[in-house]
Parts: C-alpha cells; structure tokens; sequence
C-alpha cells in the first residue's frame, strides 16, 4: 500500500513514534563511549588508536552493509529487515555487560553498526513508499530521533556508570532498543508490502551518486569525529568526564533542534543549494571555536557545531532522496550514498585517534574536518535537484 494517510489517523501516529523510536537507537551505541572512554582505557589498555576503533567500526560497518541495501530490500523486505537491525543492537548492546574487554567492545561495536546499517538501509525506503508527499517531514523526524538518541546516550552515560559501572552503563541501550522492536512490529507490520525483486542495481556509473556520496561521507565525518572525540578533548583540556559528556549531549541536543527546524523548514526549499551552504558555514565556524578558543567560548562553540551537524546530516539524507524516482532506486541510491558515505565517515575518528597518539593534541583533527566542510561548500553549489539514472 503506497498512501500518506493510513485507513486511521492514530497509525500514523503510532508509525511515525515507532520511526523515531527505531531512529533513537541507531546512536547510542556510539555515543556512549565518549564520555566513560578514559575508564574503559584504564579497564581495557586500549590505546588511543583501538579507541576511535570503537567508533570506526560500527560506522564502517554500516557503510559496508548499506552497500547491500538493494539485495537486503529484495531478500528482507523493509519491514523485516528494520526489525532484525533492531533487536541486533539490542544483542549488541546487552553483550557490554557480559563481556567487556576490549576485544569483545569492539566485536560487539561492529555488531551494532550491522544492526544500524540494516535500519538505515532499508527505513528511508519504507518512508518514501509509506509517506511519498511528505519524505522531507517524516525524514527529519527520523534524523531528530537518530540526533536524540545520541544526546541522551552522551549526557546520561558518565552520571549512570557511577552506579551501573561503565559495561552497565553501555549496555542499559538494549532496553529502549527492545521496547522500539516491540512498537515497530505493531505499528508497521500494517504497511508490509511484497517484497519486491526488481534488481536495481548500485549506480556505479553515475558521477552525481558519487558526488552525493562524497557529501554524505563528508559530511558525517564531523558528525562521527565529534561523537567519539568532543568528550575526551574537554577533558584533556581540564573538565571533568561528565562536564564532557554534558557538553556532548548539549550538542546533539542542539542537533535535535536543527533537524526539526530541516523538517518544517526544508519543504519551502525545492533547491537545497542555499541552505546547505549556511549549514556548512555553521559547522566551519563550530570547527573554528573549537580550535581557537575551546574552554572560553565552550557553550557557543558546542551549539553552533551541534545546529550546523544536526542539519547536515537531514540534509543530506533528503537532497539524496530528490535523486530517486521511486523506493526501489530510493533503497538503491541510499545504499549506495550511505554505503560509501559511511565507509569515507569511519575514517576520522581512526585518523583523530592516531594524531592524538603521534601529536598528543585533538586540534589537529578538527583542523582536517575544517578543511573537508570547505570542500563541501564547494561541492553544495552542484547539488541541483534531478534525479540519478538508475543503473542497468
């Protein structure tokens, strides 16, 4: 059934819950490192390389299987297959408390990014099947939820591992996880469509789906490097462990913000050219505080960088989906801009990793990230909204 107004008004309401719900779930599993990262370095000797493993892997991994978005639509369907991705994060998630040395952390951390890919693969298809008049409102409510998540993980994990232990702490996500499993398969069971075996293939030989790519992986670079990394350099700087994790749950609450304002907002711009760019100037001067005047300008610098990410990211998903002319090449085309975008996105915090342990500094991080917005500014201005030939 392809509607944007389910036979009874409270479905949809209880859909579009279940969406970002699902959405919720998709980050804590990263944000919760952060803020506890110090102690499970104490608890684990992982140094500072295999730390930003915990956050490269799940995001590499999610890149990896989103590229099997197009297979994972025809032998899953989507509705099955956003149920699997959940309650693996649940399992993921659960697994923190029972085995916590850094071995199975980081197992368990690319578990989590398989679940997370299956959910990011295979949701947008559902959306633009399910709300086809209304993809840019029901995809910024699901990136608020993504955006959400993540501030909840990052401000309640460092005060809940004083009494749950930091493996407790992790682990305490599987319980949301398997509460969204649970309203998800009531609420969108309903909208379970055939699965469709049309192949659509990736497109490969389209230059905009690589350039919509390299946006995307950009882009979500400075959203990974600051998930793994704000904490820990605060508190190098001097705060303590929750003063960090308050100011990383401060920025992705500022993300929440700017992906609501993407969703009422972005639908008055058929051409996203121009409110990308003040987006990404919002990022780069984010970027800026963070390097030259982190601890004085802390609370602006943290809310200018989570508003200009937190509507980044949304953007992006939504000018990715002008590109496609129907789920089946929606699932496709986002595959194969998250697969990659994801893959490029895993780097950073790897890379920050290796210049704190070579350079014993962060900045140099956010120096690289700053360069990447500017290449992004270049490329927002060839973004013009028409769709990518599906591949044959």
């Amino acid at each position: 059934m392809t509607t944007d107004t389910p036979a009874r008004p409270t479905n949809t309401l209880i859909l579009l819950l279940a969406i970002v719900l699902a959405g919720l779930n998709l980050r804590p599993i990263l944000a919760a490192v952060g803020p506890v990262l110090d102690d499970i370095q104490a608890a684990t000797s992982l140094g500072d390389s295999g730390a930003g493993l915990l956050t490269t892997l799940p995001v590499l991994a999610m890149g990896v299987c989103a590229l099997l978005a197009g297979a994972l639509q025809r032998q899953l369907g989507e509705f099955r297959g956003v149920t699997l991705g959940i309650i693996i994060i649940a399992l993921a998630c659960g697994s923190r408390l029972i085995r916590h040395d850094g071995g199975s952390l980081i197992i368990g951390a690319a578990l989590g990014g398989l679940g997370i890919a299956l959910i990011q693969a295979l949701l947008p298809a559902f959306i633009k099947r399910v709300f086809p008049t209304r993809i840019g409102m029901v995809m910024g409510l699901y990136s608020c939820g993504i955006m959400g998540g993540a501030a909840f993980a990052a401000a309640s994990t460092s005060p809940l591992s004083g009494s749950l232990g930091w493996p407790g702490a992790l682990a305490i996500w599987a319980l949301p996880a398997l509460l969204a499993a649970v309203l998800w398969w009531r609420a969108a069971s309903a909208y379970a469509a055939p699965v469709d075996a049309t192949r659509v293939s990736l497109p490969l030989r389209s230059p905009r789906a690589w350039l919509l790519m390299t946006f995307f992986g950009i882009g979500t670079g400075a959203y990974t490097l600051v998930l793994a990394w704000l904490p820990p350099y605060y508190v190098e700087l001097g705060l303590s462990a929750n003063q960090g994790g308050l100011l990383l749950g401060l920025l992705t609450l500022a993300e929440v913000v700017a992906g609501l304002a993407v969703s009422a907002w972005i639908g008055r711009f058929p051409d996203r050219r121009g409110p990308l760019l003040v987006v990404l100037s919002l990022v780069l001067a984010g970027l800026a505080g963070l390097i030259l005047a982190p601890i004085p300008l802390a609370l602006p610098v943290v809310i200018v960088l989570g508003l200009g990410i937190g509507a980044l990211f949304p953007s992006s998903l939504i000018v990715t989906m002008d590109h496609a002319a129907n789920p089946a090449e929606a699932g496709a085309l986002m595959g194969f801009v998250q697969g990659g975008g994801y893959i490029i996105a895993s780097t950073m915090p790897l890379v920050a990793g290796v210049l704190r342990e070579q350079l014993s500094a962060l900045s140099y991080a956010w120096a690289v990230m700053a360069v990447g917005v500017l290449i992004l500014m270049a490329m927002a201005s060839r973004l013009t909204p028409r769709p990518v030939p599906a591949a044959t």
